[in-house]
């Protein structure tokens, strides 16, 4: 039996977030004591920490933000359990934000650290930079 590697499983859960996958399809990659924590960014400036039912619910009303979320992969460093991914992130808004209209594609150069347990992601730390209209 071949076993799942950290980056394997970390590169599944975005894959299944690109392929616009709610609660359903990333709830196998999330051990039942997951973490999201966010650093402060243009959306949440207070940063924020989400239990792992909240991140599944937000998977589902993410369906009602944007679509086409993509994820391009720059680098990872995997070190034990713990795997870092920098990506550019981009998705098309379906209703309006502050800086963007609906129908406009929303990017982010952002960095995650997740750790890994047991085949399933106990947490994720993320920082994201997002591209406003005025940074454009």
């Amino acid at each position: 039996m071949n076993e799942q590697t950290p980056l394997d499983c970390v590169l599944g859960f975005v894959r299944a977030i690109e392929a616009g996958g709610g609660a359903a399809e990333v709830d196998s990659f999330l051990a039942e004591d997951f973490t999201l924590v966010e650093a402060p960014h243009v959306l949440a400036p207070e940063g924020s920490m989400r239990s792992r039912a909240q991140v599944l619910a937000g998977a589902d009303q993410s369906r009602q933000v944007v679509s086409g979320q993509r994820f391009d992969v720059w680098r990872t460093t995997c070190e034990g359990s713990r795997v870092v991914l920098e990506a550019d992130w981009s998705a098309t808004l379906l209703m309006n934000l502050r800086y963007w209209d609906a129908g406009d594609t929303i990017r982010a150069r952002t960095t995650s650290v997740f750790e890994v347990r047991d085949g399933r992601i106990t947490s994720q730390d993320s920082y994201d930079c997002y591209y406003t209209a005025e940074l454009r």
